[in-house]
């Protein structure tokens, strides 16, 4: 198989606001993270992700952009953007940066534009309709929960704007050959400012149905979801082939997709030799404790066995025509400890070790989120005017129109809210944990879990960080690259339905038991690599134990 550059890449996700606050006004920035690179380089990682740093009013935390070729000036200038990667390339560090092409912030240039006068230039960027009898073009439902998909121009009585997202997020109109250029030509500007590509959001949503017809409603509000008719629709893949082959493609660029609604079925037209983008994220196993992934109160009792069954299905699929991107956390989901496990006692860098070993290992790149590396858990909140994130709102507000209680619409939040993601990375145990020298953070701390930091674990060698250090040598730099690299995944069967296990290339077996028993059972007679506890019992797996052996082919 050919390697692509891409996929030797160990990728860590900054979500800057949270990550260092160098100038002490309570917001991460740019400063901050030149500050903290070498510790990245120091845990071995070789390619750093930024979530938006564009200028942006900040309703949805950057993803509404108002200006795509401006830092905004809480995270610096674009100095400190220059400066930040002048420090990458010394460090051997590539940076790609989040793209967010399927709206616009209400506050970009071209809608305000749009909006003042009905023969702007812009007008036909964004997705303008007439109302029908006093109400929006039809029922579509926005994604971020509560209320229609399409909002009144200001000063129209019957002219309205679409939104898959907030109503501060128009939707662009890829239908206009004009804008599509004008994105590619902010692409290939940042292109040429040095990234090595791009994570893309919200990319099959462009899009749209153009009937615009109303469809069956799929809740007490008379609404059914936008995705029904926005989200990966027959037509995008003109829309993907052209932006591909204007910007990514002769740049040779890595690009990830944010690419909701994919069947498997799919996955050669996106990730195929001649896909769209290098890869894909895969939401499936991310998603098994609800039924929707805008509807946290659709919950699903899972157990380990639809986790294995959901990650060895996508990780065969995806072996059939391309490469993964393997991930437990991002910016919008909750700390995988939390979620995936079941036993609270083991909320500890036991189980974090455990997922870690888990994910990490997968055919594909692996993602890491910061500060699931330490192990970082969520924080339980008692109010819901306690919680930041737009969508957390809109999923209590749908909740109780569901008709469940508040505090039974508090735990799904609480269980789900993207604000757990969102906290101050912990450096240490000083004011704020080091995230800054004392101003109050944008988002308030969590002050229960002041052990867990960067500091106290560099000086434990069995902590999470320690471990994810040396998996990522283990992958980068050992005799089992080739395998942790290029080898083929093979599911493994076992004994115990609490056990995921699978092989990698010829070398490598990885079990992983996810559940509070001690489990017997036949274990390879390989060479322990990594393993979560500090010692192992022949053909016995503890509680939330993990081991990586090194085995013979014929093993």
């Amino acid at each position: 198989m050919q390697t692509n550059w891409w996929q030797k890449e160990v990728f860590y996700q900054i979500y800057p606001a949270s990550f260092k606050d160098a100038n002490n006004d309570g917001v991460g920035d740019l400063q901050g993270i030149i500050q903290m690179l070498p510790k990245l380089k120091q845990l071995g990682i070789t390619t750093i992700w930024l979530s938006p740093i564009y200028q942006s009013p900040m309703v949805d935390n950057g993803y509404d952009i108002s200006d795509y070729q401006a830092i905004d000036p809480r995270f610096g200038s674009m100095a400190d953007f220059d400066q930040l990667m002048a420090v990458s390339k010394q460090l051997g560090l590539k940076v790609i940066l989040d793209l967010v092409i399927n709206h616009t912030s209400d506050q970009h240039a071209w809608f305000q534009s749009a909006i003042k006068s009905s023969k702007s230039p812009y007008r036909d960027f964004y997705i303008i309709r007439r109302g029908r009898d006093g109400n929006p073009p039809n029922n579509w439902r926005s994604n971020f929960g509560k209320g229609s998909s399409w909002t009144l121009l200001p000063g129209s009585q019957d002219e309205y704007y679409h939104h898959v997202f907030s109503k501060q997020q128009p939707d662009l109109n890829w239908e206009n050959p004009e804008l599509r250029q004008r994105l590619y030509q902010m692409i290939n500007w940042w292109l040429a400012k040095g990234v090595a590509g791009f994570r893309i959001d919200a990319i099959t949503f462009i899009k749209k149905d153009q009937d615009f017809a109303a469809i069956t409603p799929d809740g007490v509000d008379g609404l059914g979801k936008v995705k029904r008719k926005a989200e990966n629709r027959p037509g995008i893949e003109k829309f993907l082939t052209e932006l591909n082959d204007a910007t990514f493609k002769p740049a040779n660029a890595v690009t990830v997709g944010e690419a909701s609604g994919v069947g498997y079925e799919q996955l050669g037209q996106f990730i195929g030799k001649k896909g769209y983008f290098s890869m894909i994220f895969d939401f499936h196993y991310a998603d098994i404790d609800i039924a929707s992934g805008s509807e946290w109160y659709r919950r699903i009792n899972w157990t380990p066995t639809d986790l294995r069954h959901a990650i060895f299905k996508s990780q065969m699929a995806i072996q059939k025509v391309g490469w993964g991107a393997n991930f437990f956390e991002n910016h919008d989901q909750p700390r995988s400890i939390n979620k995936y496990i079941q036993a609270p006692a083991y909320r500890n860098a036991i189980g974090a070790k455990a997922l870690a070993l888990l994910y990490f290992n997968l055919r594909g790149c692996p993602f890491i989120y910061q500060g699931q590396e330490l192990g970082v858990t969520n924080v339980h909140r008692e109010s819901i005017s306690a919680f930041n994130d737009l969508s957390s709102h809109d999923n209590y507000d749908r909740a109780i129109e569901e008709g469940y209680s508040k505090e039974a619409a508090l735990e799904f939040v609480n269980a789900r809210s993207r604000d757990n993601a969102r906290l101050p990375y912990p450096w240490d145990n000083s004011i704020n944990h080091g995230f800054n020298s004392g101003a109050k953070p944008w988002i308030a701390l969590d002050q229960q879990h002041t052990n867990v930091n960067w500091q106290s674990e560099q000086l434990d060698s069995n902590s999470a960080w320690h471990f994810y250090q040396a998996m990522i040598k283990l992958r980068q730099s050992s005799n089992l690259s080739h395998d942790l690299i290029e080898g083929d995944f093979q599911p493994l069967t076992s004994s115990c339905e609490q056990v995921i296990a699978y092989q990698r290339g010829h070398h490598v077996q990885v079990y992983v038991n996810l559940s509070e028993k001690q489990l017997n059972l036949t274990l390879p007679n390989g060479k322990l690599r990594l393993n979560n506890y500090e010692h192992y019992q022949k053909n016995t797996l503890k509680p939330y134990q993990a081991i990586l052996f090194e085995v013979n082919s014929n093993e």
